[in-house]
């Protein structure tokens, strides 16, 4: 239904309901809120509103695929190989009001915040000790706090909810809340998040203190953008280095092999996902799966066809050293098409008009565990929305931007040594292979430069949804959209208007006090 994409019909408790979620580690009893009053009797009702807030990051209008899909096309990293307008729209930044890659994150999104919102309300309503209920209405606090970190990193100026709406007219009334208030807001839910949730957590989908921690430094890493006397890079390098120093309390470490990260049967085994989206091999009835896989994957490709949709330019291959494992691990380069294994100068063997002869992206192709629907969709991934990796490298940021050589070289190195040991893999086809451990990347020595993080991130992260956010916070786009970028030069590129993405016009309509 048409108006299922406005902010505020959802936002009102009469429309609240959740299917099966689809998380394996959450609860999957489906409920339905009218309003938050009369529902919340105890910790289990809190920990169901919760879970079903969870619930809508993992839908296909989310990471499921449109907003992953969207911030790597957005990205100098991933090229397409498609002429659906919406996504052409992201690949060349000439986003439109009516994307649908926009308007369903935007509200699906919302969504999730207004399901966090009831539970938040809710446990108000709740007669127990603040030590039994914090620690579940800590994870709404989280949940909000991750939706809106998306939210006003995408948008800008946003519309902001903190409680349940009930009123048809104070939603549609709403108007913008600056960034600088809805940063405010998220520091304010992830230090309560961090104040009562657990350190350790029976599955990295569950909300840790040491998530907590580790998107505030993100966000702190955010917020000083390209300042560089900002006082928010203190900030950030303290909260990364607390989440360091505490690694062995909150279980995080560095998986010995690159390629586990992406490794459906592997990750759940890994220390170093800090916080994650779990699929699970689930088929939901609203969409809670995972199509990323077949959108990366190669067409043609008798391992279950992929789409061709989202593949990188051969620069992006080219740009890794041939000895970096994790070039091994990010990208595919061969594929059997046809019962003949072929390399990827000869992917167009399957004489579809999106197959591309480029190595394609292999995160989510290779290893993608048990999956519920043909072309790979509905996998068992866990998709890390933060990792251990990352903190290091948020560390070595902020400490080049604080003066701090010795700490910059010290965290970027350490992912660095992950990287030269090895691992065991595949390049594409069906045979795995033992990668022995390699000089590359060789550790960093002498003075750290800004370039050295960003650069290091770039190779780490590649095809995570985090290269986009990082080009708008270090205001990158006129640098990596330009002729020596590695998609060539995007003549649409604005930065004037560009690092913003357009609020839905629909929401526009409805809410006529928020703007562009």
């Amino acid at each position: 239904m048409k108006n299922i994409r406005f902010i505020y019909k959802l936002i009102l408790g009469i429309s609240l309901g959740f299917s099966a979620i689809g998380c394996s580690d959450l609860e999957e009893e489906p409920i339905a809120l009218l309003s938050p009053e009369g529902y919340f009797e105890d910790t289990s009702d809190i920990q169901s509103a919760v879970d079903g807030a969870l619930t809508h990051a993992i839908n296909e209008e989310v990471w499921g695929r449109k907003l992953s899909v969207a911030l790597m096309l957005r990205s100098d990293m991933v090229d397409l190989q498609s002429t659906e307008t919406r996504r052409v729209e992201m690949n060349t930044h000439t986003i439109s009001g009516d994307n649908e890659m926009v308007y369903d994150p935007w509200t699906r999104m919302y969504l999730g915040i207004s399901a966090a919102n009831t539970a938040i309300a809710g446990a108000e309503d709740v007669d127990a000790e603040d030590s039994v209920k914090n620690p579940v209405t800590a994870q709404a606090y989280f949940a909000r706090a991750f939706y809106y970190f998306h939210l006003v990193r995408l948008f800008g100026e946003i519309p902001y909810f903190d409680s349940p709406v009930t009123d048809t007219d104070a939603g549609a009334n709403v108007s913008g809340t600056s960034e600088e208030e809805v940063y405010a807001n998220i520091i304010s839910d992830l230090e309560f998040a961090k104040t009562w949730l657990p350190e350790t957590v029976t599955s990295r989908a569950i909300p840790s203190k040491g998530a907590a921690s580790s998107y505030l430094a993100l966000v702190y890493l955010t917020m000083a953008g390209n300042d560089s006397g900002s006082e928010y890079w203190q900030m950030a390098y303290d909260e990364a280095k607390e989440v360091i120093d505490n690694a062995g309390t909150y279980n995080y470490a560095l998986d010995s092999d690159f390629q586990s990260l992406f490794n459906a049967e592997k990750i759940d085994a890994s220390l170093e996902p800090i916080f994650a989206l779990d699929y699970n091999n689930v088929e939901a009835d609203d969409n809670a799966y995972d199509q990323t896989c077949p959108m990366t994957g190669v067409r043609g490709d008798d391992d279950d066809e992929g789409w061709s949709i989202a593949v990188p330019s051969l620069d992006v291959y080219q740009s890794f050293d041939e000895d970096d494992y994790r070039r091994r691990v990010s990208f595919q380069t061969e594929a059997t098409i046809g019962g003949v294994t072929v390399d990827y100068t000869n992917f167009t063997e399957s004489g579809h008009a999106f197959a591309a002869n480029r190595p394609y992206i292999a995160k989510y192709t290779r290893y993608p565990g048990p999956y519920a629907r043909s072309n790979k969709r509905a996998t068992s991934h866990n998709y890390s929305m933060i990792r251990y990796a990352e903190v290091l490298l948020i560390a070595a940021e902020a400490a080049v931007e604080i003066g701090n050589n010795a700490a910059a070289l010290t965290y970027v190195n350490l992912v660095r040594e992950r990287a030269r040991l090895g691992g065991s893999s595949t390049n594409g086809g069906y045979v795995e292979e033992t990668i022995a451990a390699s000089t590359v990347p060789a550790d960093l020595t002498g003075t750290v430069t800004v370039d050295d993080v960003l650069e290091e991130r770039r190779l780490e992260l590649a095809f995570e949804g985090i290269r986009w956010y990082d080009i708008k916070r270090r205001e990158l786009g006129d640098e990596v959209f330009s002729a020596s970028g590695y998609e060539g030069a995007k003549s649409d590129w604005s930065s004037a208007v560009d690092y913003d993405t357009p609020i839905p016009d629909e929401e526009l309509n409805r809410m006529p006090n928020i703007s562009n």
